[in-house]
């Protein structure tokens, strides 16, 4: 049998997604162990045992001056940031995907201009964006807006000018107007590749919060990674990189899980 048909069971596949986690757990243990044994107080590459401490001292414990569990407060403010500007994002480009999608007028007016403005890198606009929108929350919001919104917008319109003409042609013939093509027809045809876009864009949507967090914050995962490396705090940035990367695969996944249980033909098994 050639590879190409054959499939892991359920015990070995688990093994193999395990695989590669514990190869990189290993290599960190080593390599931190190798420079340990050189330097006691190295501080690039932390033990294990140090960072399950720090994580556990960052969890529990409240800062002596506000009283307050600075881990968790970090965490609840980037999120906000996080969940408004991917939802924001999410709404304008599935409102506008439609549209560019559906109407050849829209389409001849504003494709163009999506897909130039998409080729600007959204970190080099974050100084306008600072002094346009000042430094407080909303131009962090609006930086994610802007870094993910083009790419959403592009997708979601090339999926609706891949629906079928004919499922268009019969919704017409039944009298059904252009709002009722694009509710009925087009908007149940968008959702399930809305969520797999917005799966797409977390990673980059991340990226642009953290960014924006390390120039102009008082709180956030990204303020205090930037905050703590003059220190070389090694074991409090990896203890945030980790939380951050678990936080990113648990919004994945729930997109997923999602995405399956409401669209279940669309087999989203990524």
């Amino acid at each position: 049998m050639r590879l190409i048909n054959r499939n892991p069971d359920i015990v070995l596949r688990t093994v193999l997604v395990a695989l590669p986690f514990a190869l990189l757990l290993l290599a960190y243990a080593l390599g931190s162990e190798a420079r340990l044994a050189e330097n006691p107080s190295d501080k690039l590459m932390p033990s294990l045992s140090k960072i399950g401490e720090t994580a556990q001292r960052l969890l529990t414990e409240p800062d002596r001056r506000s009283e307050r569990i600075l881990f968790w407060h970090d965490t609840g403010a980037s999120l906000i940031r996080l969940l408004l500007g991917v939802g924001i994002s999410a709404a304008l480009a599935t409102i506008l995907g439609l549209l560019i999608g559906l109407l050849p007028y829209v389409r001849a007016t504003l494709a163009g201009f999506v897909a130039v403005i998409s080729m600007i890198p959204p970190l080099a606009v974050l100084p306008i964006l600072f002094i346009v929108f000042g430094l407080g929350e909303l131009s962090k919001v609006v930086l994610i807006v802007v870094g993910i919104l083009p790419f959403l917008i592009r997708d979601l319109s090339a999926r609706v000018l891949e629906i079928p003409r004919e499922m268009i042609v019969k919704a017409e013939t039944l009298g059904a107007s252009t709002f009722v093509i694009a509710l009925r027809v087009a908007l149940p045809q968008l959702l399930p590749r809305l969520i797999q876009a917005v799966r797409l864009s977390l990673g980059p949507a991340w990226l642009f919060l953290i960014a924006a967090e390390a120039i102009a914050a008082e709180q956030g995962l990204g303020y205090r990674i930037f905050l703590v490396r003059r220190f070389l705090a090694m074991d409090v940035i990896l203890t945030y990189v980790i939380w951050i990367t678990l936080l990113a695969f648990l919004m994945d996944l729930t997109l997923r899980k999602l995405s399956q249980r409401l669209f279940p033909w669309t087999q989203a098994t990524l």
